[in-house]
């Protein structure tokens, strides 16, 4: 039975959907709020299981081989001194490089850009949807997959209406920064460069690694640097910055959104509190930007003909480094339910399939936190 399916939310939990279901034979509708797509949006990220299985699915099993490895891991203390060394080879892969993969794999008459949800009206066999703009569609089975801020997520765990339920701010932030290679100081460079690096102060934890370029580049001289730094962050404190930056009620700040002042203080703090080297790819960084750390747990993933998917069911702290493989399974798992089943059986499949690994991964990210000792 081929469905109607709309998918609110066209980054790569989305995209993941969106291929397997279009491949079943299904008519798929991806919404994507962003007038441009999402390409150059993302960083680096390790290469989990459920992405090689994704990507043998679709038929793209080399994307997952090309990306930058990192021979070692090493912890730095305040000074910049090694004070461990541990053999552990690891691949960080392009999410620019694995959107690009998916995007474009999905005919471009089903992806539709500047489609922000403006109402969605459930019933017991199918869903109305219309866009801001006026363009009306009804779907047999419409899927959030449009990430932390999700407005579809009020739909299912909710009370049924369209009201935005927010995830919870735990009381720090990752302050982040993607600095081409040639930018990166040499004597930082020759110390972080093909390794995995780290560091734990007081209340913080940074790190960093090598990742592709923006077009998936992995020769010497065209990669990034991506460093990573958890600080204490109150949230009358993240309030005031969103403010001060143009963007409260905002979720996160992206490159170029953090004011010039912020930026300096930024970097001072580094020099005092961070190893030499991650104060010199803090300062080399030209548009860092803040990502506060979030969670949340739905109570249930499918009301009616409704689905969450990714991070508008759960969201992991990053710590996990699962976020994408999270996705990944929760698409591949809804693509099996779905494969020759009544719809409203496949999405109880669907539930009760991927609430426990939902549950269980927040709890991991959690319990991770704590061990670094940030914020309960």
């Amino acid at each position: 039975m081929s469905l109607r399916i709309g998918m609110v939310g066209g980054s790569v939990g989305g995209l993941f959907a969106a291929v397997l279901l279009a491949r079943q034979g299904h008519r798929v509708t991806v919404m994507e709020r962003a007038r441009h797509g999402l390409a150059r949006r993302g960083a680096g990220l390790v290469v989990q299981e459920p992405v090689t299985r994704i990507l043998r699915q679709v038929g793209l099993p080399r994307l997952a081989e090309k990306g930058v490895w990192a021979a070692e891991r090493i912890m730095l203390d305040a000074h910049g001194a090694v004070t461990s060394r541990e053999a552990s080879p690891q691949m960080q892969m392009s999410w620019d490089l694995l959107y690009d993969g998916f995007r474009k794999l999905l005919p471009e008459h089903l992806y539709l850009t500047g489609a922000t949800v403006g109402e969605a009206v459930p019933s017991p066999d199918g869903v109305q949807v219309v866009l801001e703009d006026g363009r009306a569609f009804g779907f047999d089975l419409l899927i959030g997959a449009d990430g932390q801020g999700s407005m579809v997520r009020g739909l299912v765990a909710g009370n049924g209406a369209e009201e935005r339920i927010r995830p919870d701010y735990v009381g720090y932030a990752a302050w982040r920064g993607l600095v081409p290679e040639a930018a990166m100081p040499p004597d930082a460079a020759g110390e972080l460069f093909g390794r995995m690096a780290f560091h734990n102060g007081r209340g913080m934890h940074a790190l960093g690694y090598l990742i592709p370029g923006a077009e998936g580049e992995t020769a010497v001289g065209e990669r990034r640097y991506n460093w990573v730094w958890y600080r204490p962050l109150s949230p009358e404190a993240l309030q005031d910055l969103l403010a001060h930056a143009g963007r409260a009620g905002a979720l996160s700040l992206g490159p170029g959104e953090l004011p010039a002042d912020i930026r300096a203080s930024l970097q001072a703090d580094a020099r005092a509190q961070l190893p030499p080297q991650f104060a010199a790819a803090v300062a080399a960084q030209a548009q860092p930007f803040v990502q506060p750390i979030y969670e949340y747990e739905t109570p249930r993933m499918v009301r009616q003909r409704i689905a969450l998917l990714g991070d508008a069911a759960f969201i992991a702290r990053p710590h996990t480094a699962m976020g994408v493989a999270k996705a990944a399974g929760d698409a591949m798992a809804l693509a099996a339910a779905l494969d020759g089943r009544p719809v409203d059986e496949a999405l109880a499949a669907y539930e009760r399939a991927r609430l426990p690994q939902g549950r269980a991964m927040v709890d991991y990210g959690r319990r991770l936190g704590r061990s670094l000792s940030m914020s309960p």
